[in-house]
Formats: structure tokens, sequence, C-alpha cells
């Protein structure tokens, strides 16, 4: 309808929606399924171009086909205007890093975890972190930094142990596509806010024709920001 009057539509997509992880990723999102990790540090990153896309400290999910939760969803606003990012995505360059720990630095999160390995020193690896790690997250851990979930703690060498502790500072999945618009919790796109005036949210175009909420072009993060421009445009518009 808005269309037809002469406005001009930005193409609709989903934003503040779910992250799809690629086959490989998928295979440790799904052992995790229903897992909600408190506290944690995420960072997408273009890795062809070594570069931060976004970063963010939260919580967040693994599902059973790849992440959600506030901190992803919010993530996915900016990974959707990011730079050529289907292109990215298809060359399978998005990797969302996830620091289990982000209170201690690499120096202390290995004074920590030799401190753990002294404790358990006489058992099996995969039964000596649950100190450490929620129980669904020891195994896909130690796949990721490659240890044996058999080997004996008195048997983990250096590099092991140093393998373990980057896994848990930088704990990787790659990203291959946004969940469906349909699962948004809002859109990204609608009618252009240059042929919108700001002050009364009446058409620049079409005298009387005024807009509110999610068909207008503008979104913004979990938090109530999208409740609030919705509130704050129907009664601009209203009054």
């Amino acid at each position: 309808m808005i269309k037809k009057v002469g406005h001009t539509i930005q193409k609709l997509k989903p934003s503040l929606v779910p992250l799809v992880a690629n086959e490989q990723s998928l295979k440790i999102c799904k052992e995790m399924q229903g897992l909600s990790l408190k506290n944690v540090g995420i960072f997408l990153k273009d890795e062809e171009n070594n570069k931060n896309i976004y970063e963010d400290f939260g919580e967040m999910l693994f599902t059973h086909f790849g992440v959600s939760g506030p901190t992803i969803l919010s993530s996915s606003a900016h990974l959707l205007r990011y730079k050529d990012i289907e292109q990215k995505i298809k060359k399978n360059k998005i990797i969302l890093e996830i620091d289990l720990k982000p209170g201690l630095s690499i120096e202390k999160l290995d004074n920590r975890v030799q401190r753990d390995f002294e404790k358990y020193k006489n058992r099996e690896i995969r039964n000596s972190l649950q100190d450490l790690l929620p129980q669904k997250l020891i195994l896909p851990v130690l796949k990721l930094s490659k240890i044996n979930e058999d080997k004996k703690i008195n048997s983990i060498t250096k590099e092991e142990r140093n393998n373990l502790v980057k896994t848990l500072k930088s704990f990787k999945i790659r990203i291959k596509d946004f969940r469906p618009i349909e699962e948004a919790i809002v859109t990204a796109g609608g009618a252009s806010i240059k042929e919108i005036n700001p002050k009364t949210m009446e058409s620049k175009l079409v005298d009387g024709l005024y807009f509110a909420g999610e068909i207008i072009d503008v979104d913004g993060y979990t938090g109530g920001f999208n409740l609030q421009i919705a509130y704050s445009t129907g009664y601009t518009a209203g009054q």
C-alpha cells in the first residue's frame, strides 16, 4: 500500500534473530542443546579480514541449529549490516568466538586449571573439569582442544593444557546463516525514514499519512529498544 503511493521500501530482513552453525560446528551445538551460558564474552569475527564485527557480554544459549540468547540476537543486528555478509557467510568466514571465562586472564586461567589438575591428578580429564565447566560443555571443550577425553590428568602435556586454556578463552563456532525472518524478534527494513518527518511521523510525500512502529526502517537491540520505538512513534503520530 505504501509503495503504491510512492514511498521507498528498504528490503525486509530478519533482525534480532538466532544464528545457524555450519555442519562441523553444528555437531558440537547439538551436543550442548539447551545449555544456557551466563556471563560469557562473545565476539563475532570476519576471519578473512581478521576484523571484529561485534562483541558483547552476557547470556547465550546453544540450540539444535546453532546459537541464540540475548547477546547472539543483538549480534545478529550488526552481522546483518556487515559489508558483503552473504558472501562472507558462503565462504565460511564468519566465526563466533566465546570467552567462557572472561573474568580471568590467560595466565590466571592457566593457574586455575593447574590447581584443578592437581586436585584431580589421578582421574581421567573428562571427570576433572566439573569445577570449571557445566557438564554438557566438558566433552566439546576437550574435542576442540584436541585432548583425548580418557587421558589421565597426570599424563596431560603442557601443550595440551595450553590448548585447553586457549579453547576456554576462544571457543569457536562457525556461522553459516541467519534463522528465517518468521523467527526474528523484529524486522530490519521497511518504509524509508528519509521520506518521513521525524517530528510528526507524517509522510513527506502524502499529506495526512502517518507512520508508526515496525513498518518504518528502524530497529534496535534487545532490551526494549524496539518496544520504545513502537511506543514513541505511535504516540507522536497519534498526537
